[in-house]
């Protein structure tokens, strides 16, 4: 349908995910936005989290970002973040020792993000199984 959204997923090495689909929730500082076509204009900041698109013949695709951007005009969405990944292609193994790593950390910096991010990656990955 020509009211679709145009959505691209997009990380810092790649494009995650393009196509069309019919809504996007993506999580903001303030909390989750939800995009039907027709929505008005929004740029946004993403926190670490999930990313779930419903495409156009109703499919589910969740994805995880460690934070980024959201824009949103004229039926066109943007997520732009510097890691984004597929539900799955995550390695449960891996993202479960990055978790222990992270509440592990030393520094204060960046360690709850890394911890969301981290949770995120295991719960798309446990949804995705």
């Amino acid at each position: 349908m020509p009211d679709d959204l145009q959505v691209d997923l997009v990380s810092a090495d790649r494009v995650v995910w393009s196509g069309e689909a019919t809504f996007v929730v993506a999580r903001t500082p303030e909390g989750e936005i939800g995009v039907l076509r027709n929505h008005s204009p929004v740029l946004s900041v993403l926190v670490p989290g999930s990313v779930e698109l419903v495409t156009t013949d109703n499919q589910r695709v969740q994805a995880v970002v460690d934070g980024g951007f959201l824009s949103v005009a004229n039926n066109r969405v943007s997520i732009l973040s510097g890691h984004a990944e597929l539900a799955g292609e995550i390695d449960v193994a891996q993202a479960r020792q990055d978790l222990e790593a992270a509440r592990q950390a030393d520094d204060d910096t960046g360690v709850e993000e890394r911890i969301r991010f981290a949770e995120a990656r295991i719960a798309a990955a446990e949804q995705a199984t």
